[in-house]
């Protein structure tokens, strides 16, 4: 085995041959960093003798790893796919449409807004007038928060907006300068577990209605449960929202045979990214061919026509 995120060469492939594959990922602490990492890990210890060398690049997450996969800095990446609906459509903070395509979808990101109990708040709607922890400045939380907010009759103005990493969040909630924050990720999140392990957590309910409007009009929201026991003194099963999956992204540039054996490999040795992080459970025939609003890539679509999964 080799250390994560680190590059991997095929020793014995002749130096003609090599090719140089960087994965983009996010900043470590997160599931992106480890799961990136896990993925280039697993496709270069099992590429044979292609002479690939792959490398995961810690990077400031979706909307870096978007944007240098367009400028052909990255050749595969991970992503939001709420973020990636956006991109592929120039819609939202994105001034032109930018050419990315799915290799495969991953792990549902399940993020909901929690606050101390001690705080009052019991509804979204609470958040009003409230210091809120909304993600990290750039991360491009607004392209999947704004319309949860708008579902539920909130808008950014309706409180003051505060950006921190998800640890510092809890540090927020924690010292009483926040009143809530907007956390996930892949199940169980850490941030989660910190602040429950820390503190009486509430869990801010989704309401019916607002989810269901939700999942009418955007491809990437989809309900997640999160099982009772997950989180201390989370005694019921919590109703929440799939926020946009973690997906395996790369550029319509890239070419085909290269996305096809890349995509083969992964998921072929899929129980060895699950042997990393949990996350890797998701490279299943019935979840990675799932659409989210970003077109697949043509040498993704191939292998999974090849082994039977692909919807027609």
């Amino acid at each position: 085995m080799v250390i994560a995120g680190i590059l991997v060469a095929a020793r014995s492939a002749p130096a003609e041959k090599r090719q140089f594959l960087s994965v983009g990922t996010a900043p470590p602490g997160g599931a992106f960093f480890v799961v990136g990492s896990a993925i280039a890990q697993v496709v270069s210890e099992n590429q044979a003798d292609r002479g690939w060398i792959v490398s995961a690049e810690a990077t400031k997450g979706t909307q870096e790893n978007i944007r240098r996969l367009s400028k052909g800095e990255l050749e595969f990446a991970l992503a939001n796919a709420a973020i990636s609906y956006f991109a592929v459509r120039g819609e939202g903070a994105w001034k032109q449409k930018h050419s990315i395509q799915t290799v495969m979808t991953l792990a549902p990101n399940v993020a909901l807004f929690i606050t101390p109990k001690r705080s009052g708040v019991k509804r979204i709607a609470d958040l009003k007038e409230k210091r809120v922890v909304v993600g990290p400045a750039g991360a491009g939380f607004e392209y999947f928060l704004k319309p949860i907010l708008a579902a539920h009759g909130v808008a950014y103005e309706d409180f003051t907006p505060l950006h921190n990493t998800q640890s510092g969040a809890v540090d927020m909630l924690a010292d009483g300068s926040a009143a809530a924050a907007f956390l996930g990720g892949a199940v169980p999140t850490a941030s989660i577990l910190q602040a429950c392990a820390s503190q009486d957590i509430h869990f801010i309910p989704y309401q019916e209605a607002a989810k269901q409007r939700l999942f009418d009009d955007y491809p990437f929201f989809n309900a997640a449960t999160i099982p009772a026991a997950t989180y201390r003194n989370q005694n019921e099963p919590f109703n929440g929202v799939n926020v946009g999956a973690m997906h395996l992204i790369t550029s319509a540039d890239v070419d085909e045979e290269t996305v096809y054996h890349f995509t083969k490999i992964l998921y072929e040795h899929h129980a060895d990214v699950a042997e990393i992080h949990p996350a890797g459970k998701a490279i299943n025939p019935k979840n990675v061919v799932k659409h989210t609003g970003t077109p697949f890539h043509p040498g993704a679509i191939r292998y999974y026509k090849d082994v039977g999964i692909w919807p027609e």
